[in-house]
C-alpha cells in the first residue's frame, strides 16, 4: 500500500482529472520527530569528519562542538514541545513564541552581562552541553528504526476512499471493511499549527451515510490536497448519478 493516489482518469462531464481511489493514513506524533533526526545526522557527520569515530577519543569541549549540540538540543526540545501541546489557533502561537524569545533574550542577557545576577549568569555559563559523533549517529539510528516500524504497522491499517465505497483495509490477514461513500461527508480539523507546518497534517473526520459513529483519523499528511480531491471526487460522481436516474 503506498499513500500515494493511483493513476488518474479524466471525468467526461468536467475534463479534470481524478483518481480512481485515495489513500488516508493516521500517523503517530513521532513522525513530527524528523527535523530533530535531520539535524543530529548533519551535526553526526561533521564530529565523525572533524573529530573522528572512534569511541577512545575524548568528548569535544570546543565551542563549535558546545553550538552544535545546543542547536541539536534546542530543536529537540522544540520537537517535544510540538508532539506534547496543540497549538490550534494563532494566539497559543503567538504566546509560544513569546516565551521563546524571553528565553533567549535571557539566556543572550545573562551570558553576555554576567554582573546583572552573578548567581543566575554562573549557571548559564557552566551549562556546556557536548557529545561524539556515535551519541548522533545513534541517536538517528533509533529513530529511524522507529519511521521504519512506523512505516510497517500503517500498511495493515488505512483507509481507502473510492468513488463508490469508503474501505478499511486492517490486520494482519487483510480484513476489509465496506461503508457507502456517495453520501460520505467529510469534516477537516488543523488542531495545531506546528504539525500542519511540518507535514500539513491535521485531523479528518469521515461520516458515512450508514454508520452511526463517526471515523476519526488523526495525522493525516496534506490533510488539504486530500480533502479537496475527495470532495471533487465524490462530487463528480453525485453528478453523474443524477444524469443516469433522468
Amino acid at each position: 500500500m503506498s499513500e500515494e493516489n493511483t493513476p488518474k482518469e479524466t471525468n467526461d462531464k468536467t475534463g479534470s482529472s481524478l483518481p480512481k481511489n485515495i489513500f488516508l493514513v493516521s500517523y503517530p506524533k513521532i513522525v513530527f520527530m524528523y527535523p530533530t533526526v535531520i539535524v543530529a545526522a548533519i551535526v553526526a557527520i561533521w564530529m565523525h569528519i572533524t573529530y573522528g569515530l572512534s569511541a577512545e577519543n575524548p568528548v569535544p569541549t570546543d565551542s563549535t562542538s558546545v553550538f552544535l549540540a545546543t542547536m541539536f538540543m534546542a530543536v529537540f526540545t522544540f520537537n517535544l514541545v510540538v508532539i506534547s501541546f496543540d497549538f490550534p489557533r494563532t494566539t497559543s502561537l503567538t504566546l509560544f513564541f513569546f516565551v521563546v524569545v524571553i528565553v533567549l533574550g535571557g539566556y543572550v542577557m545573562f551570558t553576555n552581562y554576567p554582573n546583572v545576577l552573578p548567581a543566575i549568569s554562573s549557571i548559564f555559563t557552566s551549562v556546556r552541553p557536548a557529545a561524539n559523533a556515535q551519541f548522533y549517529y545513534t541517536f538517528v539510528l533509533i529513530f529511524l528504526m522507529l519511521f521504519v516500524l512506523v512505516k510497517i504497522g500503517v500498511q495493515f491499517d488505512y483507509w481507502e476512499v473510492r468513488p463508490n465505497e469508503l474501505l478499511h483495509h486492517h490486520g494482519f490477514l487483510s480484513d476489509m471493511e465496506r461503508f457507502s461513500a456517495p453520501s460520505l461527508r467529510i469534516d477537516k480539523e488543523i488542531n495545531d499549527l506546528f504539525e500542519y507546518l511540518l507535514l500539513g497534517s491535521g485531523r479528518l473526520i469521515l461520516h458515512p451515510s450508514n454508520e452511526r459513529r463517526a471515523i476519526v483519523l488523526e495525522n493525516v499528511f496534506f490533510i488539504g490536497n486530500k480533502e479537496k480531491t475527495i470532495t471533487r471526487m465524490l462530487g463528480a460522481l453525485q453528478v453523474q448519478v443524477r444524469e443516469d436516474s433522468n
